[in-house]
């Protein structure tokens, strides 16, 4: 039986990349902080935002758009307005 294909969505594409850019420029800017205490801080404060970026890339690429990959991206948006409110960057 022949795999299904999946689903595609540009708009969605289109926030995965952006997510993905700012997922690097945040990273970016931890690994700047110079005070190791508080880069290990606002590590694992943006580490489930990177780790929901992640598989939501992952998920969006071998699944395509679905329920889960549109819950991914809810769950991603939470999550960095949640970040960037408790932590200053």
């Amino acid at each position: 039986m022949p795999k299904k294909r999946r689903k595609l969505n540009r708009d969605m594409e289109k926030e995965i990349a952006t997510i993905k850019k700012q997922v690097e420029l945040i990273t970016a800017m931890i690994n700047d902080i110079e005070d190791e205490s508080l880069q290990v801080e606002y590590r694992q404060g943006f580490e489930q935002a990177h780790v929901t970026c992640i598989y939501l890339s992952n998920e969006y690429d071998s699944q395509g758009f679905t329920e889960e990959t549109q819950a991914a991206l809810f769950l991603y948006k939470e999550l960095i307005k949640k970040f960037e409110s408790e932590y200053e960057m």
